[in-house]
């Protein structure tokens, strides 16, 4: 028996991540343009970094609350009372050690070994691998598209659903197709749920970056105190904090003490100083989302006219997040596209084959960069378009 056979067969089989295949292939390319990863290209502003930095310089480096410092999970309500228009408790809320830790512990809370979970797919891959090394099943429901965009059909969650299922994972607005759910297709999952008795994660990272009027819909506009819901997120995409790794968790105040003890058992909690800077995030930071919104909104619109004049890339433009989900007349196998992009095009796009069923013959690129450098990244992938 070699080594690696005597660990779980849970951890031998976790996928590598397609994305970052074709990042360590072509990382330290001079002159690339790295549109393969879901950041912006902007530093964590300085009220943000100066504020940890203060509390860092005030000694802010023990042991804290496991749950999150009360100052911050009092900044969570204040930022859901002015998005959402929702009154939450500071008990109501767990910080976390990233999105994904927060999408982990719901994992946790919820399925075990040969339970089932499902989700939209295409789909940003951490959450079916991670359901995977929990022992759990994850189960692909395909989003469908058509002329009018990326729909999904309720109908087939319900299909999908077994004695096993325990929980549903949406993801809306979506990476990396940018669908974005209204209020009634939300409202015919809720209805699902409850009537199956199961779980929703809600995944609602991107619901400021959306391109209608306002926030995206949310589960929170149509859901009550006692329904079955986790909310996960991060300070990653809203603020440009991707490399913080702070997110939380919105939850019934019942469950507070039951993620608490999660966290202490896998993080044991967030540094102090680390969430000074959370806390200036939530309070001082929607102009900088504001901003942020529009400048993604112009580069979206920058290389979608410039690829859609190619004729040969067909997409729908999103209306959520900021990643463009397009495929190429005659290109079928996007893993082996995305690496003769960065030889050939010196551009890195995420592979459609590491979303998830649906997904493979699309190309996801990350548009939320400051103009001059996505014009130019437009220009050479229409170029290899060309002669593809």
């Amino acid at each position: 028996m070699t080594l690696i056979q005597t660990l779980r067969a849970e951890a031998r089989a976790a996928p590598e991540s397609g994305i970052v295949a074709v990042v360590n292939h072509g990382r330290l390319r001079e002159g690339l343009i790295p549109l393969w990863a879901g950041e912006g290209d902007l530093p964590t502003p300085a009220f943000i970094s100066d504020a940890a930095a203060r509390g860092l310089a005030a000694g802010e480096t023990f042991y804290t609350w496991q749950k999150g410092i009360p100052e911050l999970r009092q900044a969570l309500a204040r930022y859901y009372a002015r998005h959402f228009g929702k009154c939450f408790a500071e008990e109501e809320f767990i910080v976390t050690a990233s999105g994904m830790h927060a999408i982990q512990l719901a994992i946790d809370a919820i399925a075990g070994s040969g339970d089932e979970v499902i989700y939209l797919s295409p789909a940003w891959p951490n959450f079916a691998a991670a359901a995977g090394v929990a022992g759990a099943v994850p189960v692909a429901v395909t989003l469908d598209q058509s002329g009018n965009g990326w729909f999904c059909d309720v109908d087939k969650i319900a299909s999908a659903i077994t004695p096993r299922t325990k929980a549903l994972f949406i993801n809306t607005p979506s990476n990396p197709t940018g669908w974005t759910a209204d209020k009634e297709t939300l409202k015919a999952i809720l209805d699902l749920a409850r009537a199956k008795n199961l779980w929703i994660i809600a995944d609602e990272i991107y619901a400021l970056f959306h391109y209608g009027h306002g926030r995206a819909p949310s589960f929170l506009d149509v859901a009550t105190a006692e329904d079955r819901i986790l909310f996960v997120n991060s300070f990653s995409k809203n603020w440009a904090m991707t490399g913080w790794r702070v997110g939380w968790i919105k939850t019934h105040p019942a469950l507070q003490q039951v993620f608490e003890n999660l966290i202490q058992y896998s993080t044991s909690g967030v540094a102090q100083f680390m969430q000074r800077g959370a806390i200036a995030a939530l309070d001082e930071g929607d102009g900088f989302i504001v901003e942020q919104v529009e400048r993604a909104r112009a580069a979206r619109d920058l290389v979608c006219d410039i690829l859609g004049a190619t004729g040969k890339a067909r997409f729908t433009v999103p209306q959520g997040a900021f990643y463009l989900f397009f495929t190429v007349d005659g290109i079928t196998d996007s893993r082996t596209a995305a690496f003769d992009i960065v030889d050939n095009a010196n551009v890195g796009l995420a592979p459609g084959t590491a979303f998830g069923p649906g997904g493979e013959a699309f190309l996801r690129l990350c548009f939320h960069r400051r103009l001059d450098q996505l014009e130019e990244a437009a220009h050479r992938l229409a170029k290899w378009m060309r002669t593809a």
